[in-house]
């Protein structure tokens, strides 16, 4: 007859080697790496302490989660509403979010011309087509200014 082996109480130094884990992966934002943590039988003080030092540590930054995830959202087509969504879901701090956004050097316009261009290729030729593609390019999360801009951009007289 087999035994269960019962599983070791998760201790602060298997919580940083789990949390540097994950962050070898990827970057996580704290939140996501404390509730990770508490997934993982950590409690809630261990877990925050452990984000919390490796914050110090710099081996975890909301800073450097909101750029990867900015440029990484950007280059796949995503607009700037959602990805601030994201953002906010992962409970990056406002100031963060916004340090991350005037720093990233995009053009979202030209992001949602790209993309239209990619997925329609021309311009919208009746009016279900118009309000098939923004609505197409407005659940990428862009703005409808931006939205405007690249359904309007090969029209004969656009700008």
């Amino acid at each position: 007859m087999r035994r269960k082996r019962s599983k070791p109480e998760p201790d602060a130094q298997g919580g940083r080697e789990t949390a540097l884990r994950l962050l070898s992966r990827r970057e996580h934002s704290a939140a996501e790496l404390k509730y990770k943590l508490g997934r993982r039988g950590h409690e809630e003080g261990q877990a925050q302490e452990i984000v919390e030092r490796l914050g110090t540590a710099g081996w975890q930054s909301d800073a450097r989660y909101a750029e990867m995830l900015l440029r990484n959202r950007a280059d796949r087509g995503y607009g700037p509403l959602r990805v601030r969504a994201e953002l906010e879901a992962a409970r990056v701090a406002d100031a963060i979010i916004r340090a991350a956004f005037e720093a990233a050097d995009v053009d979202w316009d030209a992001r949602a011309c790209a993309v239209h261009a990619r997925r329609f290729g021309q311009p919208p030729q009746s009016a279900a087509e118009w309000q098939k593609q923004y609505r197409y390019l407005a659940a990428r999360g862009f703005e409808s200014g931006q939205i405007r801009t690249a359904l309007k951009r090969d029209e004969p007289g656009a700008e």
